[in-house]
């Protein structure tokens, strides 16, 4: 099989490679590096062509069209990409002030849960040292 032969590829994989491969050249990669870089991105996310041999028909884990890229994070979509940058930015400095606040009352509640856990432990040390008090009592009152 000679270099480049995309005869061992699914339809789908050869789908997924043209789709990928016009995504690039609309951004205004040339011809040749778009076509590159669509069956180099179906090779890592399906280790190459599937249409014979074994491991046919198993589901494609790593999915690498899905990581990045993206503006306003991997689930952010066309909305987030709209808004302009400084609102977006203090969209992220609010969401973190409001995420600092909340680990101040998380460790305050971390801290009271602690002390509770503690007491709660001691509490059951003096009772099992009652119980084997009271069990030593009665085998010394049976002798």
């Amino acid at each position: 099989m000679p270099r480049g032969d995309k005869s061992t590829y699914t339809d789908k994989q050869k789908r997924k490679a043209e789709h990928i491969e016009e995504g690039y050249e609309h951004r205004g990669v040339k011809k040749k590096e778009a076509e590159r870089r669509a069956w180099a991105t179906v090779n890592k996310e399906s280790g190459g062509g599937n249409k014979s041999g074994s491991g046919r028909g198993v589901r494609d884990t790593k999915v690498a069209a899905k990581k990045g890229g993206r503006i306003g994070g991997p689930r952010g979509g066309k909305a987030a990409a709209r808004r302009p940058a400084a609102a977006r930015s203090a969209s992220a400095k609010k969401a973190a002030a409001t995420r600092k606040r909340h680990t101040a009352t998380r460790s305050t509640a971390a801290k009271k849960a602690a002390a509770t856990r503690k007491r709660n432990a001691a509490a059951r040390a003096r009772t099992a040292t009652k119980r084997s008090t009271k069990k030593t009592a009665k085998r010394a009152k049976k002798r």
